[in-house]
């Protein structure tokens, strides 16, 4: 019978392979998601916004860093995974990621919190979030209607079928609800 190996510390009794700085990682689920504490997820939130900002505005990963007040070692810690080194030595977003991302969804009872996994649904829920500012601000439904009958997947596998009832979207916007500043969960 094998006795397990003791953990074998480094300089300072800490295990070694875990360092105080790595010790928050990436969420995979929505519940890892859920269960990290408010001042993490914020963090978690910010680092994710950096790396839409990369990829969308084509900034440096300093200045977004800069923009949203996290280090860019931060950045490279928790969303490695969507970002890509250039040959000039640069960092990049990739076109494609499965971040974990908290964003709001209008329903018949007002704006709810889902959490999508990747830039696509995010980028295609954003895209619903605009057809639906143009409508509440001009009347102009030929965006919204390219959202008929369509749905978006959470990353706990819940489909969300998107809101194009305009009845039920003038009363939300007449209660205030509906703003586009919502459609990340928390503010930067």
């Amino acid at each position: 019978m094998r006795r397990p190996k003791k953990p074998t510390t480094a300089k300072g009794g800490q295990k070694r392979g875990v360092s105080k700085s790595t010790s928050h990682f990436c969420p995979r689920t929505v519940a890892q998601y859920k269960a990290m504490p408010p001042k993490i997820r914020d963090t978690y939130d910010r680092v994710v916004r950096v790396v839409a900002r990369i990829q969308s505005d084509k900034t440096s990963l300093q200045r977004a860093a800069q923009e949203y007040g996290i280090s860019p070692r931060t950045i490279k810690r928790w969303a490695g995974s969507a970002l890509v080194k250039r040959s000039n030595g640069r960092w990049t977003a990739k076109k494609h990621d499965r971040l974990l991302r908290a964003m709001q969804v209008p329903t018949v009872s007002g704006a709810s919190e889902i959490v999508v996994r990747g830039r696509h649904i995010a980028g295609q829920l954003g895209r619903y979030w605009s057809a639906l500012q143009r409508y509440l601000q001009t009347g102009d439904a030929s965006r919204l209607e390219k959202f008929q009958g369509k749905s978006i997947r959470a990353a706990d596998g819940t489909q969300i079928h998107l809101l194009t009832d305009r009845r039920e979207l003038n009363r939300l916007g007449s209660a205030g609800v509906l703003s586009f500043e919502s459609l990340y969960s928390r503010s930067a």
